[in-house]
Formats: structure tokens, sequence, C-alpha cells
């Protein structure tokens, strides 16, 4: 699967997407070992992790969903990675909020990877102007991310990502869910945000 975009498979993160379940589905994958969990929400995090990583100290914690930024502080203080970085507002927040907790918490960008305007996302004529006033405010850039348009091939707009993140000089790249994570590590993906095909539905 990581052959044509010549990874290798220890090279690609496999985010378990933990959301809506709750502890007592998450323990079987930690008591397997499995370290990399993703949440959408801030509050939910918070009343289930903060003792999961009591007893797993080495879990490592995503949000993978939109922030606002008046929460900027509390993703701060929970998450070891952001992957919605995507507005200027929301850097403006956790350049704050990291430098008032002394803690640099690597962000992905996400970009409007399908121009739509319902979903968030950094427009991408904009993208190079974002990642530099990213860079500015000394926030460590883990990557770009996207949610492609529902019910179409996601494959175009996983090249297109991986186009963007070369062009950029940015190396992660945070793309692909249950559906379609195989597409997505074939076309460079490092981190897949996996829920469905782990858990089953939603809980």
């Amino acid at each position: 699967m990581c052959k044509p975009s010549r990874r290798e498979p220890a090279d690609v993160t496999l985010i378990a997407v933990s959301k809506t379940h709750p502890v007592e589905r998450i323990e079987p994958l930690l008591e397997a070992g499995h370290r990399v969990f993703g949440e959408n929400r801030v509050q939910e995090a918070q009343d289930k992790w903060p003792a999961l990583r009591e007893a797993y100290p080495d879990v490592q914690l995503h949000l993978i969903g939109q922030l606002q930024s008046n929460k900027a502080e509390e993703a701060v203080e929970l998450f070891d990675v952001i992957h919605s970085l995507d507005r200027e507002s929301l850097l403006k927040a956790l350049a704050n909020a990291m430098d008032k907790a002394d803690k640099r918490v690597p962000c992905f960008v996400q970009v409007n990877i399908g121009d739509e305007e319902q979903k968030g996302g950094c427009p991408i004529a904009e993208l190079p102007e974002f990642l530099a006033k990213v860079r500015a405010a000394d926030i460590p850039i883990a990557g770009l991310m996207c949610l492609p348009p529902a019910d179409i091939e996601p494959a175009p707009f996983f090249a297109l990502l991986y186009k963007l993140a070369q062009d950029n000089g940015v190396e992660g790249l945070s793309m692909g869910m249950s559906g379609d994570y195989e597409t997505a590590v074939q076309l460079g993906a490092t981190h897949v945000r996996v829920g469905t095909a782990l858990f089953g539905e939603r809980g």
C-alpha cells in the first residue's frame, strides 16, 4: 500500500478516532498497545482522557475536529497535535495559548481542498501566505490536512494535497478515513484518521 508513495509502513501513523465512543470501548485498544487517538471536541476529550492518560501516560492525543478560537488554551493544554489550523484568528489564539503555556503543539494546516463553502480550511490560493504566518508565529507545522468532498472519488484531492505539501516544503499529510485510507496511503498520507473500521458505528 505504501509503495506508490515511496513510504515505509512505519512512516504512516494510524489515528484511532475515538470521538463519541465511551471509555470502555477505548480501553481494549489501549490494552492491545495502540497509543495514538483522535477526538473531535475539546469538551469530550476533557471528560474522557485525563484518567486514561494517567493509566497510559504514553498516549498521543490528536484534535481532529474544528477548533473554536476561545477553546485554544484548553486545546493546547490537552492535545499533543492539532489537525485543524485554518484561519488567522485561530492562529493568533493558538500562538498566544502556546506562549502562555510555554508549550509548542505541532499543528496540521487544514486546506479546503474541494473549495467547499460549508467546510473549514484555508483556501488553496492563500496557503503559501498562511503557512508563512504560521511559521512566523513559531507554531510547529506538522503538515497539511484535508477532508475531500463527500461522495466523490477522493484520489484527485489527496494527490492535490500531496502536491501542495511538496510545493510548500511541508512533509506531513493528514488525509484518509475508514472508507478511503488505503487510497490516501498510496498517495502519500503520513497520518490516517480511522474510526468506524476500528470501533464500528459511532456510540
